[in-house]
């Protein structure tokens, strides 16, 4: 989602807006998968899904701290106002997950995919509607892997679109 809304934020100039959008990427994305790894690597997480609800709490503070330290830089260095946008929604988004799965396993992946899609409609229009059907699939994906139930899916669907529209409407 950064890499989609730096490029049109900063269209035409594309080298810039992957300039800002790799930067977004790398806070967003890179470094808490990283602590993820790292987590793995070293015994702490059992997994990279964090499947055990006790050790989430320190990765998903280590990731909105790293969200936040990315929003930090994109501020200060005058990143364009939409990216800045999507990176709050992201945090925003991981903020809720992260305070819902202390008590309950909400579905990372369905509050993500339906965030992103719910920011897609808004800056492209109602045509990418048809791209919750994406959100559709991942949802089935993580309920079939027996990862999540259905209502876990539906909530975190469902947080994901209204954590993201009104943030991204409010701040774009």
């Amino acid at each position: 989602m950064p890499v989609v809304v730096a490029l049109h934020a900063t269209a035409p100039a594309w080298l810039t807006g992957l300039s800002w959008a790799l930067l977004a990427v790398l806070f967003s994305a890179v470094v808490p998968y990283g602590i993820v790894w790292l987590g793995v690597r070293r015994g702490r997480l059992t997994d990279h899904h964090i499947g055990v609800r006790e050790q989430r709490r320190g990765p998903l503070v280590g990731g909105l701290l790293s969200v936040l330290a990315g929003l930090a830089a994109l501020v200060l260095l005058g990143a364009p106002r939409a990216l800045v946008a999507m990176v709050v929604v992201m945090f925003a988004v991981l903020l809720v997950v992260t305070a819902v799965n202390q008590a309950w396993k909400l579905s990372a992946h369905a509050a993500v995919s339906a965030g992103a899609v719910a920011v897609l409609v808004v800056v492209f229009g109602p045509a990418l509607l048809v791209a919750f059907g994406l959100v559709a699939l991942i949802g089935w994906s993580r309920v079939r892997l027996g990862d999540h139930t259905a209502a876990q899916v539906l909530a975190g669907a469902t947080a994901g679109v209204l954590v993201a529209a009104p943030t991204y409407l409010l701040l774009g």
